[in-house]
């Protein structure tokens, strides 16, 4: 009795999977389908005229990666008018210096170079540079009302200092948030700002190309992209009748009204995952999104390491999840029955369980190819798919950890995620 019980549970299992697979392959927005969604091919009609864009760029312990930075901004070849305001997130290292170095040789009149002011309880360090970067480029009247009504403590925005709007040209159309560890090729602004006034967009937004050269990278970074697509479909973040709303924040063109219209940052000021929190806000309140990947602009950041890897899916993967225990185990059991069942199969050699299981195995396989594609990987990379899964399993089940030793989304020797109590 109890030798037939174990072809039945891996049957079980491995129908389990395989149903999972076909939703995933079907209904979930062909997230996998990524030539739709790729901006390199897309074709950009240039507008009537070219709006006002200041860009905005948060930067702690940057000194490694902010001068290539700058000088990629600085070397847009934009036809409307635009500048660049680096926030320096009370770094410990040479950030200011060589963003000030970069922009003496790249051009320093479109570039503001500010130190951001103390930390607000409540805020998170990107997000509190940003709002700083806003309040150094325009006072919208709505939000300058507010920041009369309002304490500093709140980050509410404050008219600039004299002569600064001048400087970074006041009311902008755009405001370009994109990372200080990013180099976006020339062409970048000129296609957001084409693709967002000709779709009336108020939030665009590009996934920019992460590094995949080590051994870690090549192994981790293409599932990272995938299982984001996963999580955030591009359909439907574009599909103004679906609830989902997502961006990548190392790229993101955010039209100053829809700024205005949910109140500015302080409306997300707590938030981790800033960039979906963004997208989120926008979509509520009725802005048009969309978002794409580019090869063009890169990320400079390398992951040298698993820990490397690691680190950076633990810094938000609790806070993905609500901080919820049970959201957790959920997590991890789907992540068991959507990867690691149709290996089960192949243990008791059960063989409508291994067909169930090679069924599953090829739609994982098939919906991976265009994202090794995408990053220039060999196809045999596929079959790995199922340990990258488990590498995540791990990082996510460490990032709760963290959080409940109170020391959750670390980054640059902050903990922005404190436990509740």
């Amino acid at each position: 009795m109890q030798n037939k019980a174990v072809p039945v549970t891996t049957i079980t299992l491995s129908a389990v999977s395989l149903a999972i697979w076909l939703y995933l392959t079907f209904a979930r927005g062909m997230f996998f389908r990524l030539s739709p969604f790729d901006d390199d091919q897309a074709k950009h009609l240039p507008p009537p005229s070219w709006p006002r864009v200041v860009a905005i760029v948060p930067a702690r312990n940057e000194a490694e990666t902010i001068g290539q930075t700058v000088a990629a901004l600085l070397g847009q070849d934009y036809l409307g008018q635009f500048s660049v305001v680096v926030v320096d997130d009370h770094s410990e290292d040479d950030t200011v210096e060589v963003a000030q170095q970069s922009a003496t040789e790249n051009g320093e009149s479109r570039i503001q170079i500010q130190r951001s002011s103390p930390l607000p309880p409540g805020w998170t360090g990107k997000l509190w540079a940003l709002n700083e970067g806003v309040n150094r480029t325009a006072s919208p009247p709505e939000l300058s009302a507010r920041a009369k009504r309002s304490t500093p403590s709140e980050g509410i925005c404050f008219p600039p200092p004299e002569g600064a709007r001048e400087a970074t040209a006041s009311n902008p159309s755009y405001f370009w948030f994109t990372d200080a560890d990013v180099v976006h090729a020339p062409d970048t602004l000129r296609r957001l700002v084409s693709r967002a006034e000709q779709n009336k967009l108020d939030l665009t937004s590009l996934m920019v190309l992460l590094q995949a050269r080590t051994l870690p990278e090549r192994a981790l970074i293409p599932a990272f992209l995938y299982f984001f697509l996963k999580l955030y479909p591009p359909r439907w973040i574009a599909d103004a009748q679906a609830s989902t709303a997502g961006a990548a924040g190392g790229c993101v063109l955010l039209r100053r009204e829809a700024l205005e219209r949910i109140g500015g940052l302080v409306a997300i000021r707590s938030e981790v995952i800033d960039d979906c929190a963004l997208a989120r806000a926008v979509k509520r309140s009725g802005g048009p999104l969309w978002m794409g990947l580019t090869r063009t602009s890169r990320s400079l950041r390398a992951y040298k390491t698993f820990a490397d890897v690691r680190d950076m899916i633990a810094r938000t993967a609790f806070t993905q999840l609500r901080y919820s225990s049970l959201l957790l185990f959920g997590t991890l059991a789907g992540l068991f029955f959507t990867y690691i069942a149709p290996a089960t199969a192949f243990i008791t050699h059960q063989a409508a369980a291994q067909l169930l299981a090679i069924a599953a195995w090829l739609l994982m396989w098939l919906t991976f190819l265009p994202t090794l594609r995408f990053y220039r990987l060999s196809p045999l990379w596929a079959p790995l798919l199922p340990f990258a899964a488990l590498f995540y399993a791990y990082a996510t089940w460490l990032s709760a950890v963290r959080y409940w030793l109170n020391r959750g989304a670390q980054w640059k020797g902050r903990a922005q995620a404190p436990r509740q109590a």
